[in-house]
């Protein structure tokens, strides 16, 4: 009952904001559109083409929600506690955002965004904030505008920007972006205090930024806190009217033995995939049932950290393609790395690129210290498709396909797989 009325308190919320607030997303400037318009939108450009005229108050949602049919297995004996549950053909919990964006001044932007239902919390909670600001007319009319042209500031406690996948993943009920169901298995999200200056002349981008390294923020002493830099290099031009083509590489590195641990881990809506890799346990022989909200991702958790994130991105017409080459190591002695790699191949077509079919392959492989023997690796294949309703709406389906392979699992990922078809119902505005 709580649950019914906290969403219905929501929908009339937002019908009311809607009467009430501008919620043209081209009445703020820099903005990256919502819905089918955002896609492929990256850094938010440097064109000046919006008027100021006031304070503008952008009042938005997002939710998702799938119908899952997934079935898992491992290599573990029948009753002895390490095999996994069965899985039912059902739906999930669904998801819901709620997101403010402020147009706060003539070039200056803020964003909000609230989960307001997710698989890993129960209670609505701020997932982070920034301000943005592409322009300094606040100190005074016209103040170091020849660099502004070129110069976006960003400042807040919210996700930052290593790498390019972040932009075409799903965050939280934010689905409308990623043309399938699941993230990548290395996750690079996390919302840590931070501050960035991205440079855009000309096609050329680079980025430098400064976190603190912590996604759960606290001001204990005794702790080894060492902030986290990052930093990207890349161009991105439109070469012709049918031909895109971008090209960026990303660096991180956090020293710390307290900090930097969440690159890969700093996402806290969860899995895409439920249930999966959940074991059944048996008390009888004292084995508790294992299995969390995050199971189908890997985080290695060096608690020092170094990490590159190199991507390719191709828009030719109606096919696009976006790969990921990283890179994950510790730097203190004995660690070892993972490398991610993935392609992501994409046609669309009618009008208006309604539709799309394609495919995603993503594997992760390596060693968690330099004295392992065996190497750990997992792959995941995706194939599916979907279908923009409207700018706003959207509805995809895809095959999962997931395995755990070589000798380096153990326990209840040794031998482990899940696979089958996920669909999903999307709504951005």
């Amino acid at each position: 009952m709580k649950t019914f009325l906290r969403f219905t308190m929501i929908a009339l919320l937002m019908g009311f904001a809607q009467v009430l607030f501008a919620q043209n997303s081209r009445n703020l400037q820099f903005f990256r559109p919502v819905g089918q318009d955002g896609l492929n939108v990256f850094e938010t450009g440097k064109a000046d083409s919006i008027e100021y005229d006031g304070v503008k108050v952008r009042v938005g949602g997002d939710f998702a929600m799938q119908f899952q049919g997934l079935s898992q297995s491992n290599a573990a004996e029948a009753g002895s506690g390490l095999e996994f549950k069965d899985l039912n053909n059902n739906f999930n919990l669904p998801t819901a955002n709620f997101n403010l964006d402020v147009q706060m001044y003539d070039g200056v932007r803020l964003h909000l965004r609230t989960y307001l239902s997710a698989r890993h919390h129960a209670e609505a909670w701020v997932k982070g904030g920034h301000l943005q600001i592409d322009k300094l007319d606040f100190i005074s009319e016209g103040f170091m505008e020849g660099l502004m042209e070129y110069t976006t500031i960003t400042v807040g406690l919210d996700e930052f920007n290593y790498g390019d996948a972040h932009f075409r993943r799903t965050d939280n009920a934010r689905a409308i972006y990623n043309p399938f169901v699941g993230n990548y298995i290395m996750d690079a999200f996390s919302t840590e205090a931070f501050g960035e200056v991205t440079v855009q002349k000309n096609g050329l981008i680079a980025v430098v930024g400064l976190t603190n390294g912590n996604l759960n923020q606290n001001v204990t002493r005794g702790t080894d806190n060492k902030p986290s830099f990052y930093s990207k290099l890349g161009f991105d031009k439109q070469i012709s009217d049918d031909f895109r083509a971008r090209l960026t590489g990303s660096w991180y590195v956090n020293s710390g033995t307290s900090t930097g641990t969440w690159l890969y881990g700093g996402d806290r809506g969860g899995s895409r995939y439920y249930n999966v890799l959940h074991t059944t346990g048996n008390p009888d022989l004292g084995v508790d049932a294992q299995g969390g909200d995050f199971d189908g991702r890997f985080n290695a958790r060096f608690a020092k950290l170094s990490a590159i994130q190199i991507n390719p991105f191709i828009k030719a017409g109606g096919f696009e393609f976006f790969g990921i080459y990283e890179v994950a190591s510790g730097l203190s002695e004995g660690d070892g790395a993972m490398t991610q790699v993935a392609g992501e191949a994409l046609y669309r077509f009618g009008a208006n690129e309604r539709y799309y079919i394609g495919g995603r392959y993503n594997t992760v492989n390596g060693k968690m210290n330099e004295a392992a023997t065996e190497d750990m690796n997992i792959s995941r294949l995706n194939f599916g498709g979907g279908w923009f309703l409207t700018d706003n709406i959207m509805t995809k389906v895809e095959y999962v396909n997931q395995q755990y392979n070589g000798d380096a699992w153990t326990g209840r990922f040794a031998g482990a797989e899940f696979n089958g078809v996920m669909v999903e119902a999307v709504i951005s505005f």
